[in-house]
């Protein structure tokens, strides 16, 4: 009898050391399953995060781009828009068809966050500086992009999406050191 008084008194004692109280499942248990369901969560995130950001990235090169062939002064600056409206235009085709061929197939926004809307608001108002902001948004936006590319194409988990950056960051490269000689 005392040995089953010491097994009880034993067994409450780790309970009560685990912080559950009797009919309640241990803590433990709880924080794996939430482990688990946020592991999960993120592994299905991380494309449609890719390709939301790729996409926004898009929109906002070809209206850039179309601003720049209106608004530039320099005839550099609105070749090198026009090109952007032309190669982020048939880039935005290559992303939606990469993107609804997964499993998961992923719709690319229709709209760019306020960020990039914001920034085509300073572009529109930049009056004698709009070469300048362009060329500075662009070597910041194509940078961006660029490391965005890199490492989906090294560490994507869906196939298509990484043959996308992968085809796609050269172009966004040559892109990037185009925009850096813009006057």
């Amino acid at each position: 009898m005392n040995r089953s008084i010491i097994l009880a008194a034993g067994s409450l004692a780790a309970l009560a050391a685990c912080g559950s109280q009797a009919g309640e499942p241990p803590v433990a248990n709880e924080t794996a399953d939430v482990a688990i369901e946020s592991s999960v969560g993120t592994a299905t995130d991380v494309p449609r995060a890719f390709v939301d950001k790729m996409a926004a990235s898009d929109l906002f090169e070809i209206e850039a781009g179309e601003l720049a062939q209106e608004m530039g002064t320099s005839q550099a600056v609105k070749d090198f828009g026009a090109m952007m409206v032309r190669d982020h235009t048939d880039s935005s085709a290559r992303l939606k068809a990469a993107a609804t061929s997964t499993e998961t197939s992923i719709t690319p926004p229709a709209e760019m966050p306020a960020e990039h809307r914001a920034k085509l608001e300073a572009l529109r108002t930049a009056g004698d500086g709009f070469d300048r902001m362009y060329a500075e948004q662009q070597v910041a936006a194509h940078q961006e992009a660029l490391a965005t590319l890199q490492s989906q194409a090294a560490n994507g988990t869906l196939p298509p999406l990484r043959d996308f950056a992968a085809a796609t960051a050269p172009v966004v490269a040559e892109h990037l050191e185009m925009a850096r000689m813009l006057p």
